[in-house]
């Protein structure tokens, strides 16, 4: 569970991991905040995919004393921008999306503010945990 430094009742879960096969990992997205619960049951990762969700966040924490501008980790229904701010802050925006070539498709972006240290490294660790690299047989 991702929470909000300052408001923990905004949070995301991603939960319900999968193997589709030796080459990725399935798993669920919810995000919660007041007013609104948002899920996405079919998020999946290849190990082809340009940058791997934990990877990406131990940039970020890496780069503790901060960045300018935004970076942005995609994959099929989620993407997650990340912006650094004032007094070591990260602002993680969860966007999610069902549908992207659907004209009717809902959409659900919410924030989730973390220290730049050692919440953001913890939240790396964690990710890899729940997403390891697959290493297909050879």
């Amino acid at each position: 569970m991702i929470r909000c430094h300052d408001n923990p009742g905004v949070c995301v879960r991603l939960h319900s991991r999968s193997f589709p096969d030796e080459y990725g990992i399935g798993f669920a997205v919810e995000a919660h905040a007041e007013g609104l619960h948002a899920e996405l049951p079919g998020v999946e990762v290849w190990v082809w995919d340009d940058a791997w969700l934990p990877d990406f966040i131990s940039q970020l924490a890496a780069d503790y004393r901060g960045w300018a501008g935004e970076r942005t980790w995609q994959t099929n229904h989620l993407t997650v921008r990340a912006t650094f701010h004032s007094r070591g802050h990260v602002a993680l925006s969860w966007d999610l999306q069902p549908w992207v070539s659907r004209s009717d498709a809902w959409r659900a972006s919410i924030t989730t503010w973390l220290e730049a240290g050692e919440q953001m490294s913890n939240l790396a660790a964690d990710l890899g945990e729940f997403l390891p690299i697959p290493r297909p047989a050879k």
